[in-house]
């Protein structure tokens, strides 16, 4: 099977103690719709921020190259690798 991308847009919020989490990450049909959708969770009740993402791969080998970030929305950790 070749190389598929999906589109992602994640939700931050913050935690019991202050830090910034991730929140449940949506699939998304391109890089247009999860650029909105970041953006609208961005701004949703207890969501300090969002990002939408992209990533590739063979999904029936399991291996995926590394996210590619499309856009940061709001109050984002800079370094998105620590999550």
């Amino acid at each position: 099977m070749s190389d598929v991308t999906y589109y992602v847009a994640m939700p931050f919020l913050i935690d019991a103690d202050g830090s910034p989490v991730a929140g449940a990450a949506e699939e998304c049909q391109s890089s247009t719709a999860a650029l909105r959708r970041a953006e609208a969770l961005s701004r949703g009740a207890g969501h300090i921020g969002a990002v939408a993402f992209s990533r590739s791969g063979d999904p029936m080998t399991g291996e995926f190259g590394d996210a590619t970030l499309l856009r940061k929305f709001g109050n984002v950790p800079e370094d998105l690798a620590t999550l």
